[in-house]
């Protein structure tokens, strides 16, 4: 059996329901980068990329030239052939690790097809038999209708700018046997300072974890939270490979590592994190929040193999088109993904759909977005800022006493 041939599949997925364009939480620049691996054999498979898709759609495009002609069943062979042939352009980043991913996740879907075996079967069978998910939530009325839905756990997103009474208000909401979870993650990010002040005050919900409190390459400064704050860390979704995720783990800085499924290097690389966090009893909880529906489905595979696993998130309910461009669809179901049994991956790009959402960019300037910054400084554009009013922004209205 030999790759034939590499096709790309680029489409923006719309908007909300009811929320017109540029409105949405992605502000039309969210782009969903599909792969088809062909084979001599007239055996197919489908993987997804994430990360810069609109760029990483030419790097496929460039790693197709030196793996035509090879047996797609090397999976782990031919990713480090890519990951090699990269080598001399610099570190692997979100674009390279995009790449090796939705290419890789191919090759495991063209394995499972020639074996007659779901991909979790490949990976040394499953712990289970679906995976637990969370969503998002801006509103206590949205967080109670994902709870009205069957989920079990929600997560607040900050996204620059500090709401710590939302965070309570929605805590109120859902009650104390359901799992909260705040993003913190910038543009713009916070201080350390600003990082460990609003973690104090999170001790009091209750949280399964706080996110990405500091900026990726601040790891010292995400070594001072750490130690100043009593709450579970989770942090990783910008990274790829192995290398990426070690220091995280390494240094026992989170206690959930939240590596992308597209981006961050391939199922296998996946694995292989899991493992490592594993011998540092460091739980996974894998990064969906731009994903599109393959990516979750190879997500759902892998999750179902590894014993430290504890829930994956999804942007379920963001555009009904979703369910419409890959079949079958993945529908949760009381908060919860069923393991898919097909061959392979389980799931089939519609062509025709996905060519009804041509691409026309694939960045988001933030300057569309003023809550992100501190009033009057949107068009700074700076990367982190100190918050202003720290003593009254920066603390809960409300107390448990």
């Amino acid at each position: 059996m030999k790759i034939t041939d590499i096709k790309t599949f680029l489409m923006a997925p719309g908007q909300r329901p009811g929320v017109p364009k540029g409105e949405g939480s992605f502000r039309g620049s969210r782009n969903w980068l599909f792969v088809k691996v062909e084979t001599d054999e007239g055996i197919y498979g489908v993987g997804e990329c994430s990360g810069w898709p609109r760029v990483i759609e030419r790097a496929v495009q460039d790693l197709a030239t030196i793996l035509k002609g090879a047996d797609p069943r090397d999976i782990d062979r031919l990713w480090h052939r890519m990951y090699v042939a990269t080598m001399g352009h610099g570190m692997t980043g979100t674009v390279g690790g995009g790449a090796l991913t939705g290419i890789e996740m191919a090759l495991w879907d063209i394995k499972g097809k020639v074996l007659g075996q779901p991909v979790w079967n490949l990976l040394g069978g499953k712990f289970r038999d679906t995976v637990p998910c969370y969503g998002h939530a801006k509103t206590p009325k949205r967080a109670r209708e994902l709870m009205d839905r069957g989920y079990s756990a929600v997560k607040v997103g900050f996204t620059g700018g500090v709401d710590l009474d939302l965070v309570a208000w929605i805590r109120d909401e859902i009650g104390p046997e359901k799992d909260l979870m705040v993003d913190a993650h910038g543009p713009s990010w916070m201080t350390p300072a600003d990082a460990i002040l609003v973690g104090r005050e999170l001790e009091q919900l209750d949280l399964l974890f706080y996110e990405d409190p500091i900026a990726p390459e601040n790891l010292d400064a995400l070594q001072r939270v750490r130690d100043a704050v009593d709450i579970p860390l989770a942090a990783g979704e910008r990274v790829s490979t192995i290398w990426g995720i070690r220091p995280y783990v390494e240094r026992d800085l989170v206690d959930v590592i939240q590596p992308d499924t597209g981006r961050a290097g391939g199922i296998t690389q996946m694995r292989k994190m899991a493992a490592m966090a594993e011998s540092h009893f460091i739980t996974m909880a894998p990064h969906s929040g731009s994903l599109g529906p393959v990516a979750e489905f190879a997500a759902v595979h892998m999750m179902a193999t590894i014993p430290n696993a504890l829930m994956l998130e999804r942007v379920e309910f963001d555009w009904e088109g979703r369910f419409e461009v890959v079949s079958p669809a993945l529908m949760s179901e009381n908060g919860a993904l069923k393991v898919p049994d097909a061959p392979g991956l389980g799931v089939e790009l519609v062509e025709d759909e996905i060519a009804k959402y041509p691409s026309e960019r694939n960045v988001t300037d933030m300057p569309d977005n003023e809550s992100a910054y501190e009033p009057g400084t949107v068009g700074e554009c700076v990367y982190f800022q100190s918050r202003l009013r720290r003593g009254k922004r920066l603390r809960l209205k409300r107390t448990d006493g």
